[in-house]
């Protein structure tokens, strides 16, 4: 599938998914089976627990996770004793987690393991840079976790995989909904005043761009305090960066005003935006704008059609429905790899 070619183009990759069996594990092992080892250096982690041969939650059989020879990985202490392949032992983290120390090796003979690396978002980075600046490694992938779209943040990584499936909901069109609007989100534009936003002094306060396009600090942490002060400085403001969530609260409130309508609405990137599909959409048909600092590459979607209970879904149906509803390649990696 030509989508393992294009991600040769970028030095990071997360591969995310919308719940738990939505084929994020068959995901990772296509993209480290097809990747040209011979031509590029792969590094790859966990934010969470991946390679596990039984799901914790839903005791259903997993795939493990395979590493061919010339793979740099990142897992704890534990899991680096119990795994199933040669590896020279390249580094040895003072960072700690829950498993003990991180450990980073090299594949010297291919076989199975199980990851658990840098838990948060911040020491995801820190591992990427590490890898880039001390390994040579060009693609560093991060196997994302639960539900953790945050993963998927081009603060994290610059490309993304999304999965999705019937374990999200059973109800193909809801599935399809659901699925779309996340991409819609993915998809928002980046604003173009993201350059003097980003080079704030103070990115936890709300800013503004004034009507001289002059950058502005606020009082006001967040856009829970639109109702008590943040209106009438946003009435005079061309783009007003929200840190933190963007919720259906603050959406709702400004959407009653045709003043602050004008005004446009930028967060850091779509994992910030927690707004229900119904009322940010009915924003946006009012005429409102909502942009991103960072805007995320998605470079394909993955599906599952097959529900942890064992319900299946028509892949090629599934497939051709969210083909209809957004603008990138979608594949069923089991049937067509």
């Amino acid at each position: 599938m030509p989508f393992v070619n294009e991600l040769t183009k970028y030095d990071s990759l997360s591969i995310v998914g919308l719940e738990k069996n939505t084929g994020k594990t068959e995901c990772l092992n296509y993209i480290l089976s097809r990747l040209p080892l011979d031509r590029i250096r792969v590094g790859v982690s966990s934010a969470g627990i991946d390679g596990e041969r039984m799901d914790q939650v839903t005791q259903t059989a997993k795939p493990e996770i395979f590493l061919r020879e010339g793979v740099l990985f990142t897992t704890s202490e534990k899991h680096y004793r119990h795994r199933r392949l040669t590896s020279e032992l390249l580094h040895i983290s003072t960072e700690q987690t829950s498993l003990g120390r991180l450990i980073t090796g090299k594949v010297q003979s291919g076989g199975k393991v199980l990851l658990s690396g840098p838990p948060a978002t911040t020491s995801l980075k820190r591992w990427i840079d590490f890898l880039h600046k001390h390994h040579q490694v060009d693609l560093c992938i991060v196997d994302g976790a639960l539900s953790r779209l945050s993963m998927a943040s081009p603060a994290v990584s610059s490309s993304m995989v999304l999965t999705t499936g019937a374990a999200v909901s059973v109800n193909m069109q809801e599935l399809v909904n659901k699925t779309a609007f996340v991409c819609e989100l993915i998809h928002l534009d980046k604003s173009e005043y993201a350059q003097q936003l980003i080079h704030a002094d103070n990115q936890s306060q709300v800013q503004i761009i004034d009507n001289e396009l002059q950058l502005q600090t606020t009082p006001f942490s967040s856009a829970m305090q639109v109702d008590t002060g943040l209106k009438p400085i946003m009435k005079q403001a061309k783009a007003v960066f929200i840190p933190g969530a963007l919720t259906d609260r603050f959406l709702k409130s400004i959407s009653c005003d045709a003043q602050l309508m004008k005004t446009q609405i930028v967060v850091r990137d779509f994992t910030c935006i927690f707004a229900s599909p119904m009322t940010f959409r009915l924003f946006l048909k009012k005429g409102g704008t909502v942009k991103v600092l960072e805007k995320s590459k998605l470079i394909a979607l993955c599906v599952n059609p097959v529900s942890p209970g064992g319900y299946k879904l028509d892949s090629d149906k599934l497939c051709d429905e969210l083909s209809g509803k957004i603008q990138i390649p979608v594949y069923d990696i089991v049937k067509n790899g």
